[in-house]
């Protein structure tokens, strides 16, 4: 029988989560994002608990000695898990994400009893994600079986779950001619420029209803962004052309409203969720970047979402100096992306019912 929950800690630990900063739409290095982003944000949610991801520390109801590394439930815990999507994309596999799964992964992904990292990962072509509601009760339904949740539930009444996704798309940067080009970039110097992401760039450029791709990254869009941006271009402010870098944004920053939306769904009460959108800028032989783009947690009957919005029509850009090189900042709507608005939507609690 699980005791009931005491949810104020965790409403204040959200609150506090909300009053911290948040910087969008900069191409800043992995390391940068990944800690000072979605790291700290993420620990800021669960600060105070006892963090169980190791499956040895599930372990304590197994009959063998084994068992001496399980945890005790009745200290205030949380459970967490990670799902991420990245694009099929070879561009997209390489050091970027390495150092997603160093930094971001290591800390919240489940451990198996081997010490492999266990991700609920999704490679869809554009890096979108297939379908906000999949992605969302695949990974609720992954994390725990139904007597280790009621271990949980009736160990401490602050304890709860945490799901972490991050939703991940890319697009090519390429220097060449004394010009900068988003959408393209080369695998290795000697190799020819090609689009990147291929699979949105294609989809806008050459659609075909009967590719199951190009539909499904036109939903990812939504009609409107599609019709724009397959037949607009959006400039920054030095005349560059960002439309590439805009496409592969707002299909993280769909992807990450209609999978909170859908978590609202498979979450009971002691269920929270924090979504974090980035675009991976993949220059050939150097660091890739990444564009931090939204935020988003679903718990205790609302929604908060903040970040680059959706329409891209909106958008505009401006070359910044920043660690010695021109990078670029994406704008959304003349905002100040330091100090973007907080959207709440409301919801209705699932009870677990344990």
């Amino acid at each position: 029988m699980s005791t009931p929950f005491d949810a104020d800690p965790a409403k204040q630990r959200i609150e506090q989560f909300w009053s911290l900063e948040a910087s969008f739409g900069m191409e800043r290095n992995a390391y940068h994002n990944y800690l000072n982003e979605i790291v700290s944000d993420r620990y800021a949610l669960i600060k105070g608990l006892q963090i169980l991801r190791d499956e040895l520390q599930f372990a304590a109801a197994y009959p063998a000695d084994i068992q001496a590394c399980g945890a005790d439930l009745s200290l205030p815990s949380v459970v967490t898990t990670l799902a991420y999507t990245n694009c099929g994309d070879r561009i997209h596999q390489g050091e970027a994400t390495k150092r997603y799964r160093d930094v971001v992964a290591s800390r919240f992904a489940t451990l198996s009893e081997i010490g492999e990292l266990k991700l609920e990962g999704f490679f869809p072509a554009g890096g979108g994600t297939d379908n906000g509601a999949t992605l969302a009760h695949v990974t609720v339904a992954h994390q725990l079986d139904e007597q280790l949740r009621r271990r949980l539930y009736a160990g401490h009444p602050q304890s709860m779950v945490l799901v972490a996704i991050d939703l991940k798309t890319h697009v090519g940067r390429l220097e060449e001619g004394g010009k900068r080009i988003y959408g393209k970039t080369r695998e290795s110097p000697w190799r020819e420029p090609r689009n990147a992401c291929g699979a949105i760039a294609d989809a806008l450029n050459h659609y075909h209803p009967h590719n199951l791709i190009h539909r499904r990254i036109r939903d990812d869009l939504g009609e409107k962004n599609f019709q724009f941006l397959s037949t607009q271009q959006i400039f920054t402010e030095e005349g560059i052309d960002i439309t590439m870098a805009v496409a592969a944004a707002i299909v993280a920053i769909r992807g990450i409203r209609n999978t909170a939306m859908a978590l609202t769904q498979e979450l009971d009460e002691r269920g929270l969720a924090h979504l974090t959108a980035s675009v991976t800028v993949n220059r050939p032989s150097r660091d890739d970047l990444v564009v931090y783009l939204a935020r988003a947690t679903v718990f205790g009957g609302k929604v908060h979402t903040q970040g680059l919005g959706s329409k891209a029509e909106l958008y505009h850009g401006k070359l910044i100096e920043y660690a010695g090189e021109q990078r670029l900042q994406l704008l959304y709507n003349h905002q100040d992306s330091n100090h973007l608005p907080i959207e709440e939507i409301p919801y209705t609690v699932k009870v677990s019912g344990l």
